[in-house]
């Protein structure tokens, strides 16, 4: 037996050993999947309620007049200000009706994000999803990095003449997905 063949056996041994402890060690220590019963209203029943547990169970009746101080909301990590703008064709344009957006993004994360037009998506009225369309406007939007707290400007495009609704801005391919509403 070759010196590749014994290296290979091995490898998969320790592989295998690995998966299998790993299985085993889930299987073990599931704590979702407890033998505990959940509590019924049966239990719930026999369980005497005393006047002043119901007292203190009872919401304080509150003065209308009286409004809680607002504390100031935290901004979103990363917001689109999406404005209308007019289609200016490229020199790459093929010819063909396009629709465009001006989208502002900014980042109020603690951590860079990755800006790619094709990371937009324009939604129209109808609700039909256009992806971006490269090349076609003068002033799409760059390839970049915003590191935290900076801001970019540029241009979305969607092929068709529609009325857009709202831009889709998604980081990367498995990132959560940001609207800005057009205005």
């Amino acid at each position: 037996m070759g010196a590749g063949a014994i290296v290979a056996i091995v490898l998969g041994s320790v592989f295998g050993g690995l998966i299998l402890l790993t299985v085993l060690g889930a299987a073990l220590s599931d704590s979702s999947t407890s033998t505990k019963k959940p509590v019924t209203s049966e239990a719930a029943e026999k369980t005497p309620v005393k006047k002043d547990d119901a007292q203190a169970d009872a919401k304080p009746a509150t003065d209308p007049k009286t409004k809680p101080a607002a504390e100031p909301a935290e901004p979103a990590p990363v917001q689109l200000t999406v404005t209308k703008t007019t289609f200016k064709p490229s020199i790459l344009h093929d010819g063909g009706d396009y629709t465009s957006v001006q989208v502002t993004i900014a980042n109020n994360s603690d951590e860079q994000i990755d800006i790619n037009p094709l990371y937009f998506a324009i939604t129209d009225t109808t609700g039909l999803k256009h992806n971006h369309e490269l090349g076609e406007d003068e002033n799409q939007m760059d390839m970049m990095d915003l590191a935290p707290g900076e801001k970019a400007t540029g241009v979305i495009t969607g092929k068709g003449r529609f009325t857009p609704k709202y831009v889709t801005y998604t980081d990367g391919l498995f990132g959560e997905g940001v609207r800005g509403n057009v205005s």
